[in-house]
């Protein structure tokens, strides 16, 4: 059983789950093509559980060594902003 990896630091400052540099989504879709965050949302109202640390329910990017069957196996990741989006910094090619 694959345990979902937490969000350690998420630098999408813009982004309306964000909150002092961590997410605060339940859990967040990485993208297809490219290690994009996919629940990224630019807003100014803040939302999500203030009280969650979100993590990775699914990703979809195939090409990842760390994509299991559609689902994240590393230990825990982190979200940086890459040509004005947010994607995850821990994405390694395989």
């Amino acid at each position: 059983m694959i345990k979902m990896p937490m969000i350690i630091t998420c630098k999408s400052s813009e982004c309306a789950y964000n909150m002092d540099m961590k997410c605060h989504a339940l859990a967040i879709t990485v993208g297809a093509s490219a290690p994009i965050c996919d629940t990224f949302v630019k807003r100014t109202t803040k939302g999500g559980d203030r009280d969650a640390n979100g993590g990775v329910g699914a990703c979809k990017v195939e090409q990842c060594k760390y994509n299991m069957a559609l689902e994240c196996s590393a230990e825990s990741i982190n979200v940086d902003m890459r040509s004005g989006q947010a994607e995850c910094a821990t994405f390694a090619a395989s």
